[in-house]
């Protein structure tokens, strides 16, 4: 496969599966034996139906959840993709009550396309700018 197909299956799986929140792409998007490397919460399941619980939980906490894709590199079959998330918090989410605030935080994603679909994904997310935007983590020197 291009890398041009790979990016573009990369974009595809950002589009639907993070900002139209739609669960059923990620059976499309990515392989039977597809392998999140990401630590999800506790209680949820691994691979794609744990994808598919933390995106639910994303899409009810955060209903703006939007993800923007700011630049994206490919090179044989890996895909990074360097992206910036924002939402509002209008639900609980992992323990947090609704805080009415928004979120604003980089994100680095990395996808091992094959056969067309994504087999394996790794990201680094700025969990801790987000806690703190939120207001459920004091930011050091703010007060």
């Amino acid at each position: 496969m291009s890398t041009e197909t790979n990016k573009a299956i990369a974009r595809q799986f950002g589009e639907e599966v993070f900002n139209q929140g739609n669960t059923g792409a990620i059976d499309q998007l990515t392989a039977s034996n597809f392998i999140e490397h990401n630590d999800l919460p506790p209680g949820l399941p691994s691979g794609r139906e744990g994808v598919k619980a933390m995106l639910t939980m994303l899409h009810g906490a955060f209903p703006d959840f939007h993800a923007t894709i700011d630049d994206i590199v490919a090179e044989g079959d890996r895909v990074v993709v360097r992206a910036t998330w924002d939402g509002t918090q209008k639900g609980e989410f992992l323990g947090i009550p609704a805080s009415g605030k928004h979120f604003t935080i980089p994100v680095i994603d990395i996808m091992r396309i094959g056969d067309s679909k994504v087999m394996e994904h790794w990201s680094v997310i700025d969990r801790l700018g987000m806690i703190e935007q939120l207001g459920t983590v004091p930011v050091p020197g703010l007060g």
